[in-house]
């Protein structure tokens, strides 16, 4: 009798589209764990920015990835391909199908199909690199990365310093854009692989999106931040949702004659920015996946 095929279902969209939903569903259908592929999930103290997976839902499912290290550790693309596809071994000697979900469009390449092996960067370089992220911030070299590549520039997640300073690197050491070296050659997975992609309607998707927001601030996404504050300056707190909170704490958003605004003003331009920022990043995540013609699409809430 041949041995049943192991089988990853891979469920990816945009923030707020209902990823975790229904990747629990479908889990609790096929008796599946699940592996997150966030790259944000996987820290703790960042539940609610990172709007990780309820209580219920993770008593209901077994999850991986999720809350298991702390922000202030090194934790790359390269790291979790490693450890995922090491899980996956263990986890497909006791189970037939595996459910991962996330919108880290990177890290399901990473999972599906392995990393581009890129060329080792010139120390010399990367001192420069982060002096002047340092100094300058992130937009000059935002900036520079889409003068050198700008078809990297428009799915890269520019508000992530680690990505766009990695690419920005290899542009600068190699003399070559960093979407050029990125040779989509497929690595070969001892499994198979299914992937459902959630597309919703814009205007639905952006009302859920705001909606999503809303609900975070009640839950206690601003205290959350201002327990984080102190390590704004950590790649894993480059993120919507965080960013914006540290600028109001900060004291950074001004009205129209230059003067701070009142707290509670403030406040609300950060809430502003957040929803409009994860609409950005939604529309950035779409672009990424829509590129993979492997993606089966659906809407699961049946709207047009």
């Amino acid at each position: 009798m041949t041995p049943a095929r192991s089988i990853l279902t891979v469920i990816v969209g945009p923030t707020g589209s209902g990823k975790s939903d229904m990747a629990v569903e479908i889990a609790q259908s096929l008796g599946a764990p699940i592996i997150s592929t966030d790259s944000r999930q996987v820290y703790r103290g960042m539940a609610i920015g990172t709007a990780q997976p309820t209580a219920e839902q993770l008593r209901a499912v077994p999850h991986y990835f999720i809350a298991d290290r702390e922000p202030t550790e090194r934790f790359t693309c390269a790291d979790f391909e490693r450890e995922a596809l090491a899980l996956l071994e263990k986890l497909f000697k006791t189970h037939q199908h595996v459910v991962a979900v996330g919108g880290s469009g990177l890290y399901v390449d990473a999972l599906c199909e392995g990393l581009d092996p890129l060329p080792d960067v010139d120390p010399a370089l990367r001192e420069e690199l982060s002096r002047r992220l340092a100094d300058e911030g992130l937009e000059p070299l935002t900036e520079q990365l889409k003068g050198l590549d700008p078809i990297y520039y428009i799915t890269v997640d520019r508000r992530n310093p680690a990505r766009v300073v990695r690419a920005l690197e290899v542009c600068l050491q190699t003399g070559r854009p960093f979407s050029e070296l990125r040779t989509g050659a497929r690595a070969t997975r001892p499994f198979e692989i299914r992937k459902i992609g959630i597309d919703l309607p814009r205007p639905e998707l952006y009302a859920r999106i705001d909606a999503r927001v809303d609900a975070m601030m009640a839950a206690g996404l601003e205290s959350e931040a201002r327990s984080l504050h102190h390590l704004r300056h950590l790649p894993a707190l480059q993120t919507v949702g965080y960013s914006e909170l540290f600028d109001h704490f900060d004291g950074l958003y001004t009205g129209a004659d230059g003067q701070p605004l009142p707290p509670r003003e403030s406040l609300a331009r950060a809430v502003e920015l957040i929803k409009r920022n994860s609409r950005r990043y939604a529309k950035r995540q779409m672009t990424w996946f829509r590129r993979d013609p492997s993606i089966v699409w659906s809407n699961p809430f049946g709207t047009s």
